[in-house]
């Protein structure tokens, strides 16, 4: 198959998307291996760019600073050795999974003769918006590759160059895998010709990752399904039954593992037979590391000046740095209420040592990722087997929780016969 002439940059956003409809077709009907060849190969190509690519992230990182880019950001923005290791891995993990595209489920033979299944197939065109991460271009990129989607991506202006020379290492992959141009890159950060790429019919699908800001914006715009969430306000509640050493370990690891990701704890409940023993030597512990508690009335009487007071604001609010919230609550049943009411529908973890208590938290909490006696930090495609993630969907249609490539399939109904027909 040969290789089209669209570019990795989209210089012209409305030839792009031409290009992009163009190559969908041939794309979703290549054969896996050539798919995955492609992503090696973008891997490789990835490695010997290695240099290149760090160096104008560095440079990017060093002009966001200067112009007062926020920590949080900041840190999203690095693409250092680790993130960089990290990147590669990501696709390693993402080349091994089974192709997603072609495969046959629910197949049954029904009364009239027929027998029915359902296929699943590729989106078609997917426009990938996200701020920030240039990581995220070679995790974007390489889904949509693996599960047969033409993509347009358009990343933050902060990591444009990153992102530039990432997906210019796409594009050679794909043409040495002989597979057409299907993964453009808008080189610029003017609104001007996302909005129009948003208004066009032709695209299927729009993943947003970034702010509430950015992602409002794109639901007013799109013309299609929006998957996206706009906070990630994760709870992790203590109940009485928890084993309290183990408490304290998954509350700071899920406040300060990585505190500008979206799978950071932004809010603490403990239950209040259990608030005496846990909370001053947590409290002490999370002071250590830099986090500011913000805490209600009980909290603080229990705490003193090692916690502020906490305004109604707090409760509902993603941090993404060093502050938590932290309400101490009469029962579990007040914890799910808390959570169902100021939560954002994205990740919230319980540790209890009651199976009864941890399976009513799991089936009563209204969110994407429900985790018992586990970090949130875990909330993320990676670590659920699903080699990377376009992003997180907190709606309740076509996917939820981390999207990986099923979330970037839908599904036909295939029907058979010999020859039957409708009485």
């Amino acid at each position: 198959m040969a290789a089209s002439s669209a570019s990795s940059s989209a210089a012209d956003p409305a030839a792009a998307l031409d290009a992009l409809v163009a190559a969908k077709g041939p794309l979703a009907s290549s054969a896996a291996a050539q798919r995955d060849d492609a992503i090696e190969r973008f891997e490789a190509n990835l490695e010997q760019a290695r240099a290149e690519i760090q160096e104008a992230n560095a440079a990017e990182c060093a002009r966001a600073e200067a112009d007062g880019l926020s920590a949080p950001l900041l840190r999203r923005l690095r693409l250092d050795g680790r993130h960089y290791d990290g990147m590669l891995a990501s696709l390693r993990a993402l080349r091994a999974l089974p192709d997603p595209i072609g495969g046959v489920f629910d197949e049954s033979e029904q009364p009239s003769g027929i027998t029915t299944a359902r296929m699943r197939v590729p989106l078609g065109v997917i426009c990938f918006i996200y701020e920030s991460r240039p990581a995220v271009t070679a995790d974007g990129a390489a889904l949509c590759v693996k599960s047969g989607n033409a993509a347009i991506l358009r990343g933050g202006k902060e990591a444009l160059q990153s992102n530039l020379l990432i997906a210019a290492q796409m594009d050679r992959a794909l043409k040495e895998a002989g597979l057409p141009a299907a993964v453009a890159m808008l080189p610029t950060a003017d609104r001007a010709p996302l909005d129009a790429i948003l208004a066009d019919p032709r695209i299927d699908m729009v993943i947003p990752r970034g702010g509430p800001g950015l992602v409002r914006k794109v639901k007013e715009t799109a013309r299609c399904m929006v998957l996206a969430h706009l906070d990630g306000n994760c709870h992790v509640y203590v109940a009485a039954s928890a084993d309290l050493a183990m408490a304290r370990r998954i509350a700071v690891n899920a406040k300060i593992g990585n505190p500008s990701t979206c799978n950071a704890a932004e809010s603490l409940l403990v239950h209040e037979d259990a608030a005496a023993a846990l909370l001053p030597p947590l409290a002490a512990e999370l002071a250590a590391k830099g986090v500011v508690l913000r805490g209600c009335e009980a909290t603080r009487a229990l705490l003193g000046d090692a916690a502020e007071a906490a305004a109604e604001e707090d409760w509902g609010r993603e941090y993404l740095d060093l502050v938590l919230s932290c309400k101490i609550v009469p029962d579990t049943a007040a914890a799910i209420a808390w959570i169902n009411r100021y939560g954002s529908h994205h990740t919230d973890c319980i540790v209890s040592g009651d199976a009864a208590e941890q399976q009513r938290f799991c089936r009563e909490v209204d969110s994407s990722s429900v985790l018992v006696n586990t970090s949130t930090r875990f909330a993320d495609g990676y670590e659920y087997g699903l080699g990377a993630e376009t992003g997180i969907s907190t709606g309740k249609f076509h996917a939820r929780g981390p999207v990986g490539l099923e979330g970037l399939t839908t599904a036909k109904w295939v029907v058979r016969s010999a020859g039957a027909v409708r009485e």
